[in-house]
């Protein structure tokens, strides 16, 4: 049986973020976070290292439970909720490490990921290569993905590069309205970084995109608004335009990404 559709306010935003505050012992690591994401925006967020921008995210996703404050998806609250919940209202994360199964096909990653789109819940007598729906839509995943190749092939043989795409494409096949990523392109080459900005335009099509990024070429190509994060709230949350003047945002990067932020390019892909 596939899932109940999700009531949703369809003139709200996609998600929205209230006062979020989460410490760890004495440190205070998000001070207060508003932030709001509208629906099929792309919304990047910067910041220096330390500033709370992954937290942040394990606090949307209900990794971390905040110590105040509510996470909104679709006008539903969201808070605290456990995150196998909060996915199966819309909502997909990859992280900054890979979260992969080493030893699972790369076909079988993208099986589990449309299980429940697909209207399957998980039962242990069933084999997922007997559900040929969900093996068609995993196939037309590879093509998409550019991994076809790569079809029976474990996911710990893969290169880095194909894996950060593999969990990106995981994201998409699970069919969320809303997309997390964490850093997508850490770790690439400028041609691997390229490819990827090209299929997150792509993927991210008619979806809402939060997306933490340390390179500013990549933010700059892809971004409707940047929001900056620093010492646990957001100073400032505009156009790249306005971002790229903006000063408290080059105090705040001085020394570490200020001319990052220079050289970044107007966005050749925002459109896309």
């Amino acid at each position: 049986m596939r899932p109940a559709a999700i009531p949703t306010d369809s003139s709200g935003p996609a998600l929205s973020v209230r006062g979020v505050r989460q410490s760890f012992g004495p440190t205070r690591v998000l001070c207060g976070v508003d932030l709001t994401l509208m629906r099929g925006e792309r919304l990047a967020i910067i910041g220096p290292n330390g500033a709370g921008k992954s937290t942040l995210f394990d606090v949307i996703t209900g990794r971390t439970r905040p110590d105040g404050g509510r996470v909104l998806m679709n006008a539903r609250d969201v808070t605290g909720r456990a995150p196998h919940v909060i996915s199966r209202l819309g909502l997909s994360r990859s992280f900054q490490t890979s979260q992969l199964f080493g030893h699972m096909s790369v076909i079988d990653h993208l099986r589990c990921a449309g299980l429940w789109p697909g209207g399957h819940r998980y039962t242990f007598w069933r084999r997922m290569r007997g559900l040929d729906d969900v093996t068609q839509r995993s196939e037309q995943w590879l093509t998409r993905l550019g991994l076809s190749a790569r079809r029976d092939v474990p996911a710990g043989a893969l290169s880095y590069a194909e894996q950060r795409v593999l969990e990106i494409g995981l994201c998409a096949a699970s069919a969320g309205s809303v997309m997390l990523l964490d850093e997508p392109t850490a770790g690439m080459s400028q041609s691997e970084s390229a490819r990827m900005v090209a299929l997150i335009a792509d993927l991210s099509r008619g979806r809402s995109l939060l997306m933490i990024e340390h390179d500013m070429q990549v933010v700059f190509s892809l971004a409707d608004r940047i929001a900056v994060l620093a010492r646990g709230a957001i100073i400032a949350c505009d156009t790249p335009a306005r971002i790229r003047a903006h000063p408290d945002v080059r105090t705040a990067y001085l020394g570490e990404y200020a001319d990052d932020i220079d050289e970044a390019p107007a966005g050749e892909v925002r459109d896309a």
